[in-house]
């Protein structure tokens, strides 16, 4: 039973890790914010990566993209996909932010060209990734899973976060961080930084320094701070497989 319940939160944490990653520094740092380039050989593995580590809950990342680039523009305003300030709670902003996720990924909301543009595009593959039959096929996989290690009753409970895990993430980042924690900045928004060492979200809830410096790749700025994406990050620039757009050890300091 024990080395059962380590093996299942192991593929918990191995599963709000990876795909967070992929959530963190392909979908957001590179299709919302273009903080550095990368081939088309590239990108399409990182389409890959992400359907692979998100399963049930892939995101289109040029609807993604799309998307964080309005909360950026029209942060905590009627226009703004997902705000505390406007929605009265946590479900009723993640009801109202994949509303408006559906309406960009199927094409049919009117959206400035400035938010399209250079957002990376492989629409054939979303529609595979975000079919019903393939999210069923995940939510299958991720219950075989846990039947057949013999899960114990009260771990059924992670099923329902595998298979919402990127809502998961967007909702404590985009609610929490909004909410709680310190500023660095005074920006016109409600963006806070809710941990100095974000360990927990990959560097994503050092929220405030985020708004401040949309296209810093580092989203650490204080001695204090730590930005845990951010070494791979580099170290991808590095191998070459990605390219910063300038020098990150500079920009916006």
């Amino acid at each position: 039973m024990q080395t059962t319940v380590f093996i299942i939160l192991g593929l918990f944490i191995l599963h709000w890790y990876a795909s967070l990653f992929f959530q963190s520094m392909f979908h957001h740092r590179y299709a919302a914010h273009g903080m550095f380039t990368m081939s088309n050989f590239w990108e399409k593995t990182f389409h890959i990566g992400s359907f692979v580590t998100q399963g049930a809950s892939y995101l289109s990342p040029y609807a993604y993209g799309v998307m964080h680039r309005l909360h950026h523009a029209f942060a905590d305003t009627e226009e703004d996909p997902h705000s505390p300030i406007i929605d009265k709670d946590l479900f009723a902003m993640m009801w109202r932010t994949r509303k408006v996720y559906m309406d960009i990924d199927q094409e049919i909301a009117v959206v400035g060209e400035k938010f399209k543009k250079g957002v990376p595009k492989w629409r054939s593959f979303d529609r595979f990734a975000e079919s019903r039959v393939t999210r069923l096929v995940w939510v299958a996989i991720y219950v075989l899973a846990f039947i057949l290690l013999d899960a114990p009753w009260w771990l059924w409970i992670l099923i329902p976060i595998h298979v919402l895990m990127s809502p998961v993430h967007g909702v404590i980042v985009n609610w929490y961080s909004h909410k709680y924690g310190y500023r660095n900045y005074d920006v016109k928004d409600t963006s806070h930084n809710l941990f100095p060492v974000d360990l927990l979200m990959w560097g994503e809830s050092l929220h405030n320094n985020h708004h401040k410096f949309g296209g810093r790749p580092n989203f650490a700025v204080k001695w204090y701070e730590f930005d845990p994406l951010y070494p791979f990050i580099w170290l991808m620039d590095k191998m070459r497989i990605i390219r910063f757009k300038n020098n990150p050890a500079t920009q916006y300091m």
